[in-house]
């Protein structure tokens, strides 16, 4: 990329996401280049740009002063899930392209009005669904494609972690988007549309905390023309955040962390094991979502190919109608 400088990103947000993003933008100098951030306290952002090397000219105390700095190409959205829509839709009447932390928003309705601005505005929108671009799972897209496993059947995957309650944290609070479903439950929801498209039929139950978000959450999805996924999400114990796509001829099985794998083991029918590892992503992982949003927007593309926003859409509808299902709604809903 000889001569083509690097996208220059703004933060938005200061919380610990924010950080992880900004470290691996480091490693992709020749793609990437921090060169703002943006914060509701000035003195967080003051923080921020001291850590990572941004200019006083570019750390900025509110929102808007970023999605209005000039030098700034795209802007990460890192703050709470509450926030997303309000965050999101200032960047992209700015003009300015949008990636933004998962869930995309806390409902189907604030999604639709995102990607509606940014559609009518012709600026890039792609929801920060880094298992999308994982070069593991891309590779198990591949692999299925060619036959490997036979006819999916089946999805079951699970992401699970221990967090005591605690009233006043993000996932356990309703007035910043809390619960297992949208921190967690994305992950196995997006994997499972990824393999298998837009359900038939969603039935789902959940166990609530005492503020009313999930914290222990189970969901099967049904497809018409036969095959089931099998998730589940909670925040009330540690598993190993498996995942399995199961076929006609074989499987392919994750071991742990699914959602940003570094390989999978493929089962094929008549055959040993097959171990399929891809090279270590340098840092976090999040350079891989980072490259695609430069790749697309180098290319003038408003929107990924691998994280489309009617998919992004999609999701969103399966989550809505599994919260209707138990129960969980949030405030202003």
């Amino acid at each position: 990329m000889t001569g083509i400088r690097p996208v220059r990103w703004g933060v938005l947000a200061t919380g610990g996401i924010a950080h992880t993003f900004a470290e691996d933008l480091r490693l992709i100098p020749d793609d990437a280049e921090l060169v703002a951030v943006g914060s509701r306290r000035a003195e967080a952002a003051r923080r921020f740009a001291d850590r990572h090397g941004i200019a006083p000219v570019h750390t900025h105390g509110t929102w808007q002063d970023l999605a209005a700095d000039p030098d700034v190409d795209v802007v990460y959205v890192a703050t709470p899930h509450s926030a997303h829509h309000t965050a999101a839709a200032l960047c992209l009447e700015a003009g300015k392209a949008v990636l933004c932390e998962k869930p995309l928003t806390l409902n189907l309705g604030q999604a639709r009005d995102l990607v509606s601005i940014a559609r009518k505005r012709n600026v890039f929108l792609m929801e920060a669904m880094w298992t999308y671009v994982n070069p593991s799972v891309l590779r198990m897209q591949e692999l299925i494609a060619d036959g490997a496993i036979g006819e999916v059947r089946s999805v079951h995957a699970d992401f699970s972690i221990s967090l005591p309650f605690d009233a006043s944290h993000r996932l356990h609070d309703p007035r910043q988007g809390g619960g297992a479903l949208l921190d967690l439950g994305v992950y196995p929801v997006s994997f499972a549309h990824l393999l298998l498209g837009v359900p038939d039929a969603i039935s789902a139950w959940a166990h609530l905390n005492p503020q009313g978000v999930d914290d222990n959450t189970g969901i099967l999805l049904g497809y018409d023309s036969g095959p089931v996924a099998v998730l589940s999400c909670s925040l009330g114990t540690q598993t190993a955040q498996r995942a399995s796509v199961n076929g006609t001829l074989g499987r392919m099985e994750f071991a742990g962390d699914f959602f940003h794998a570094d390989g999978f083991v493929l089962h094929r029918q008549g055959h040993e094991p097959e171990e399929v590892r891809l090279p270590d992503s340098p840092g976090n992982g999040y350079t891989h979502e980072a490259r695609e949003v430069v790749r697309c927007l180098r290319a003038g593309a408003t929107e990924s190919p691998f994280v489309p926003l009617d998919g992004t859409l999609a999701v969103m509808a399966t989550m809505d109608a599994v919260r209707r299902q138990i129960g969980v709604r949030y405030p202003g809903e």
